[in-house]
């Protein structure tokens, strides 16, 4: 076989190699978007059909991050008799629910008296508004003769519209009562969320590296622990952040409403705590509340409470929050209605509770699979880098080693005097040293 059947043979072995590796790298990019469907897919599944267990896990993961900065505060070191002496976490852990718990019921026990006086009366007060909506309702007409509307459009309003408003109104107390009924027969499982959170502070560590150890060794486990670290941080900083703007909105509206003079305020300022848990959804439907009681009692009140209200979101948005949450998550507007909805729509309460955070991790994992191929692409620029280098240095020596046992070359037969008096040929260009033809 002559040389340039050779190489024939070796491109076309090369442009062989070349497409099969195209081909795979092809299949094996398919393969893995189709798992990354099947696995979102089966995790969604696994979070429906799971979603008491999950929350009740999620619930307790929250209680363990608010009160972490508390345990690692009492595991300060102190020194005794001149030895650093630091307390066992799990004794710091108890300690701290017992302070923990024994602030709460101090609280509840203060407040007992206040929300047992105005917690039924708003209750019935509820049940006088719907019946005052009822009654208005069928007296539209009176209204409408009163304000002159025309005597059509009244009968479409009276046969079409109201029926339709007062069904639905029907139907979404119904459901909202069955979810409290529901949530309610659940209390007895909130006393698991201080014990599992108990487990998750005293053996996070344990967790993680068993984690870790899941992961090939080098970069993968760095990358996880990397990929965990930012995951733990992000959460903190939401969970902390959120329990600190529900205390504060809970306080600042408990004020608010007693100065405006709308009735219930400890009430509804408690409410409004607690539905600052839920991003967006939360404000506005306490908004709706209170606008709508207060409006019962006058327009000027619920001007005021309007009032009160937007100035509240707006300082609290663009002023206390940011500088709340520090570096921890940044999330769109538009992301945490999607994130809500979808989660509502997927696991119902739950589901919006656990919206942020799961949008949160989902965002940190992007961001890590974005630098891990930044990282795997940059090395390989590395590595195409090192071959060309080891190429030219291999040609380089190639070039030397033939030069240097070449027997004709000027150097193995000339002096540098005589390399001095070399004059280069017309034609070839070649040097012709003094002797030769």
């Amino acid at each position: 076989m002559s040389g340039e059947e050779k190489r024939v043979e070796r491109v076309a072995e090369t442009a062989a190699v070349t497409v099969a590796g195209a081909a795979w790298a092809h299949t094996r990019t398919v393969l893995r978007v189709i798992f990354i469907i099947l696995l979102v897919a089966g995790v969604l599944w696994l979070v429906y059909a799971l979603q008491s267990v999950i929350l009740l896990v999620v619930l307790a993961i929250f209680f363990a991050y608010l009160i972490a900065p508390l345990v690692e505060f009492a595991r300060r070191p102190v020194v005794i008799r001149g030895r650093e002496r630091v307390m066992p976490r799990g004794i710091a852990i108890g300690v701290v629910y017992l302070i923990v718990f024994g602030v709460l019921g101090l609280i509840i026990y203060l407040l007992l008296p206040y929300l047992g006086a105005q917690f039924p009366a708003f209750v019935q007060q509820a049940k006088d508004y719907w019946k005052t909506i009822s009654s208005n309702s069928s007296n539209l007409g009176e209204f409408f003769k009163k304000h002159g509307i025309p005597d059509n459009i009244a009968k479409e309003i009276n046969n079409d519209i109201v029926p339709k408003i007062r069904e639905n109104a029907e139907e979404y107390a119904g459901i909202a009562l069955s979810s409290m009924v529901q949530w309610l027969g659940k209390i007895p499982w909130l006393i698991l969320i201080p014990i599992l959170a108990f487990f998750l502070l005293k053996d996070a560590d344990s967790f993680r590296r068993s984690a870790l150890q899941m992961l090939p060794r080098g970069r993968w486990r760095w990358r996880g622990d990397e990929f965990f670290q930012d995951v733990n941080s992000t959460l903190a900083a939401y969970i902390r952040a959120q329990l600190t703007a529900c205390v504060i909105v809970g306080g600042i509206c408990t004020l608010g409403f007693s100065i405006i003079g709308v009735p219930y305020s400890l009430v509804l300022g408690i409410l409004a705590g607690m539905l600052e848990f839920i991003p967006l959804v939360g404000p506005l439907t306490l908004a709706v509340i209170v606008i709508f009681i207060a409006g019962f009692h006058s327009v000027g009140q619920a001007i005021a409470v309007t009032v009160f209200l937007g100035v509240l979101r707006v300082v609290e948005d663009y002023t206390v929050y940011p500088r709340i949450i520090g570096q921890g998550i940044h999330l769109h507007p538009l992301a945490v209605i999607l994130a809500i909805l979808c989660g509502a729509e997927l696991a119902g309460v739950a589901g919006i509770f656990l919206a942020i955070p799961v949008v949160a991790i989902l965002s940190v994992s992007y961001r890590h699979w974005l630098e891990h191929r930044g990282i795997e692409d940059l090395g390989e620029l590395f590595e195409e880098t090192e071959e060309k280098v080891e190429d030219a240095e291999d040609a380089v020596a190639q070039v030397v080693e033939a030069i240097e046992e070449h027997e004709e070359h000027p150097t193995k037969k000339t002096t540098p005097e005589d390399m001095a008096r070399a004059r280069p040929d017309l034609v070839t260009g070649e040097l012709k040293h003094p002797g030769t033809s």
